[in-house]
């Protein structure tokens, strides 16, 4: 056959293909107008992936994941609507929204993080639990954080702040977000399961390292991905945790009370379920080992990377507002003083320090470790006048809040004395609110305030990018009424 000949034919069906495609491609704008009547602006993105690939970009970059969020709420407004993962993600930024989802009294909504978190600290956390499940979880671990508890931690923290800092001075450089990761992972593992031994510390740590990596990356479970390695780590982790919960087991059963004398959580939860005295409504919602060793990770995990990254965000700021220092050094100092005859400090002490705890909120408000709170919806609802379908996740962007100048006056200027007086409602939200308002949050107000005046009082230094450089100890500080 002629080429020549095949040419009409071939013209006359790519026409057919063209005039195919038009009609698909309008009868798909058609149906997205229709769909998309009422509900957030915004973008799906490509199919099935939807924006994925742009939101790990952002995490990859050296901007962060957050700036992905602060794009598009740019671009889009106080709500919008993008895809992740396979699904439909809505952002919200004003206190009223804030309100309405958190407190969640219209019962609309459920707590939810995006796959590869569920997947690595476990589905019976209580950061993944189900409304009804969750409210069980929180029902046990509440009393773990009792004024004892933390007047416990106080003298512990202080103790490794203590020991740390005089490590310091001949150090030169410190990368702090390093070593404030160190003190902070060896607390929580001495609060939670009294870890104390250096080379087993250093392997949880190392695991526990891996699957904080791995809580944004794509769960793609393949041998040579960040996730595969987190789910890898999670494993040893829950190894670990279970030999300990056996060991633990075993001592109370035996006969040697020498060896019964944990002050921990796990002792504590450990206690309750064995307790033959407790009520059937306590052994009906007795813990599974999986519940154990699920939140056992969840909090070393909170404990450690949170606390760690704003006590980092602090110093940053100190370093950069010296007047603040200066009436933190001074104040700090006074109260010092008055402590000089105890070796470590209490938690009534902390009740003294108002100008640090202020410090501690407003580094909280600017940095915004945690910088959204997502929901999954339960029902179809409206939210700031968009409609918004049930099955969609609905994420409070924390950070826009805190940073909103319809909220706070300069939001931007890192101004301590701001919370002389209240915030404005549901406009800090640096733990939450609502029912799942986080269990630790004065625990760890006190950790970085212990670690703040300890910092102050002992050390002048100045900030080096996204290091401290130690400049000098001061040897007698207990009789400077300032340190400049």
């Amino acid at each position: 056959m002629d080429y020549l000949s095949l040419c009409p034919l071939v013209v006359l069906l790519l026409c057919l293909v063209i005039l195919a495609l038009r009609k698909i491609f309008k009868i798909m704008i058609q149906d997205q107008e229709k769909s998309t009547a009422g509900i957030p602006p915004g973008s799906h993105g490509f199919p099935v992936i939807g924006e994925t690939l742009q939101f790990m970009l952002s995490v990859n970059s050296g901007k962060g994941f957050y700036e992905f969020v602060r794009s598009r709420r740019i671009r889009y407004g106080s709500c919008f609507r993008t895809s992740l993962f396979g699904e439909t993600h809505v952002f919200l930024s004003t206190t009223e929204s804030a309100r309405a989802v958190l407190n969640n009294e219209s019962g609309m909504f459920t707590k939810r993080y995006i796959k590869s978190i569920a997947a690595l600290v476990g589905d019976r956390s209580l950061l993944c639990a189900s409304q009804h499940h969750h409210k069980i979880l929180r029902s046990r671990f509440i009393n773990l954080f009792s004024k004892k508890s933390t007047a416990l931690m106080v003298r512990h923290f202080d103790e490794l702040v203590v020991d740390a800092l005089s490590g310091w001075e001949h150090r030169g450089t410190v990368v702090l977000l390093t070593d404030l990761l160190q003190i902070t992972f060896k607390a929580m593992c001495k609060m939670l399961i009294s870890l104390e031994n250096e080379e087993e510390l250093g392997s949880l740590q190392r695991d526990v390292g891996f699957v904080c990596e791995a809580m944004l990356a794509f769960p793609l479970n393949l041998p040579w991905t960040r996730f595969h390695k987190g789910i890898m780590a999670r494993g040893r982790v829950m190894d670990a945790l279970e030999k300990i919960i056996r060991d633990r087991r075993n001592e109370t059963s035996s006969h040697n009370n020498n060896n019964n004398n944990h002050e921990d959580f796990l002792q504590q939860l450990l206690a309750v379920d064995n307790d033959s005295s407790a009520s059937s409504s306590d052994h009906s919602t007795k813990l599974t080992d999986s519940e154990i060793k699920d939140n056992i990770l969840t909090m070393i995990i909170a404990g450690q990377d949170t606390t760690a990254s704003a006590l980092t965000w602090m110093v940053k700021y100190l370093g950069e507002n010296p007047k603040v220092l200066n009436i933190l050094i001074e104040k700090q100092t006074q109260i010092a003083k008055q402590a000089s005859d105890k070796p470590f400090l209490e938690l009534d002490d902390l009740t003294e320090m108002t100008y640090a705890s202020k410090m501690v909120k407003e580094s909280l408000r600017m940095a915004s470790v945690v910088p959204w709170f997502p929901r999954l919806v339960l029902q179809d609802c409206e939210m700031e006048g968009y409609k918004i379908n049930k099955g969609w996740n609905i994420n409070i962007d924390a950070r826009s809040i805190h940073l909103d100048p319809n909220v706070y006056s300069e939001p931007h200027k890192f101004n301590p004395s701001r919370f002389d007086e209240e915030a404005k409602a549901n406009s800090f939200l640096a733990f939450g609110m609502g029912g799942r308002t986080c269990l630790g949050l004065n625990m760890a107000k006190a950790m970085m305030v212990v670690f703040l005046h300890r910092f102050i009082t002992t050390y002048r230094w100045r900030s080096k990018h996204r290091e401290v450089d130690i400049i000098c100890k001061i040897e007698e500080w207990i009789s400077d009424s300032c340190v400049t």
